[in-house]
């Protein structure tokens, strides 16, 4: 994948629910919502505040002081109660996808593998699995990001197709340059883990400026990209397209950037989401951005490493 175009629409989402918490009329100050903001008309009372049936004004007046003193008593309702995302929401939907990935991964790996390493393998149907895979995931990224509704089969079958496109692209790879794909597995790992402690501390921001100018650079690498896939198919650089030539570890650096930074837009966008109290449905949506952003990233690694190997 050359871009993850989830994360426009999460952040949107994200500013949409931000105004849960807003009196009306009142705007929300910039950035993550505060507390201490009335619901605006048309929501429910504030998480945690006891609620009167509808269509049944004065209620509480026919009710005892046992049973008001009750109600009140209540623990309030945390976002789980109330049908809000929370980030074990987040962790669950993105490790499920994580492993339909990795088993079809895996799957397609063995179905392939010229080794042979099981007895078995079609090595000729390498090429077609990773180009239904690549462009079939890449067709519902955009389908999924665009779409109104969050749409639950096809972010599953968006990750069934990265899953065959990932055991395709790593067996064939690691078939011409044995231990590329463990390298790109540690460094994909290491990245995750130090673009998530940037981001916590602050060293790695994102803004509303960042995100356009990501938005855009991103959206060119993979214009080029799929300018480099017809380009090596044609012969060029000897099968690399442009990344044969001089500066194809630059470009390869240039998109092992982007991916990684893609990952801290996708932490951002789902802290974003948590602070609004946007619904848990929205958990599948970033979920499918995350995976995605560690795929991509996956891959730029293993491109580089592969070069590097080459040369």
């Amino acid at each position: 994948m050359a871009t993850n175009p989830v994360f426009n629409r999460i952040d949107k989402e994200a500013q949409q629910y931000a105004g849960f918490n807003q009196p009306q009329g009142q705007a929300a100050p910039q950035g993550h919502p505060q507390q201490g903001y009335g619901a605006p008309q048309g929501y429910g009372p504030p998480q945690g505040q006891p609620q009167m049936p509808m269509g049944y004004p004065g209620a509480s007046e026919s009710m005892s002081p046992e049973q008001l003193e009750q109600m009140y008593q209540q623990a309030p309702a945390g976002p789980a109660q109330t049908g809000r995302l929370t980030l074990d929401d987040v962790v669950m939907k993105s490790l499920a996808l994580f492993g339909i990935v990795l088993v079809f991964a895996v799957g397609t790996w063995f179905f392939v593998d010229p080794q042979q390493t099981l007895g078995f393998g079609s090595p000729e149907l390498a090429m077609p699995i990773w180009l239904l895979g690549m462009f079939g995931s890449l067709g519902l990224s955009f389908a999924i990001a665009f779409q109104k509704k969050v749409n639950v089969p096809l972010i599953v079958a968006h990750a069934v197709l990265q899953g065959l496109f990932l055991g395709a692209v790593s067996v064939t790879f690691n078939t011409m340059w044995p231990g590329v794909v463990t390298s790109a597995v540690v460094a994909t790992m290491g990245t995750f883990l130090g673009m998530f402690i940037a981001w916590k501390v602050g060293f790695i921001k994102v803004t509303s400026k960042s995100r356009r100018i990501f938005g855009m650079m991103a959206m060119g690498y993979l214009v080029f990209m799929l300018v480099n896939i017809g380009a090596s198919f044609l012969g060029f650089g000897d099968g690399w397209g442009i990344y044969g030539g001089p500066l194809g570890i630059i470009v390869s650096l240039l998109g092992v950037a982007l991916a990684s930074y893609s990952l801290a837009v996708d932490f951002d966008s789902i802290d974003r989401g948590i602070t609004a109290g946007a619904p848990e449905k929205y958990s599948w949506l970033m979920g499918h951005g995350l995976v995605a952003s560690l795929v991509w990233l996956y891959i730029e690694f293993l491109r580089l490493f592969a070069i590097l190997q080459s040369d």
